[in-house]
């Protein structure tokens, strides 16, 4: 059974990417056709903002460093992600209010 094209992105170039799964050809690091730097794999449920948002892709940025992925579930798609700034700022302080680790509070 073959696998089917899942999604990277390169933050700095705001480009995102379809190539191989992972698992067919091994976890080989993948670079970016345009600069060079290393491929983000963000998972098939993946859309990617215009290029111009610069604000999408701040977002997607936390979202990416705190280790949040867009993979398929069971049930449907990846499930909520904030998408402008203020919803990441809003769920950061509750993070830091609360004591929840970052990565869950940005999902929740």
């Amino acid at each position: 059974m073959s696998h089917g094209k899942t999604s990277f992105v390169c933050l700095p170039c705001r480009a995102s990417y379809k190539q191989a799964h992972p698992g067919v050809d091994g976890h080989r690091e993948r670079a970016c056709p345009r600069c060079g730097e290393a491929l983000i794999h963000v998972g098939s449920a993946f859309a990617a903002p215009k290029r111009r948002d610069a604000g999408a892709w701040r977002v997607l940025s936390v979202l990416l460093h705190a280790g949040v992925r867009f993979h398929k579930s069971c049930c449907g798609g990846p499930g909520y992600r904030p998408r402008t700034p203020a919803e990441v700022r809003a769920r950061l302080r509750r993070a830091r209010r609360t004591g929840e680790p970052i990565g869950r509070a940005l999902v929740r």
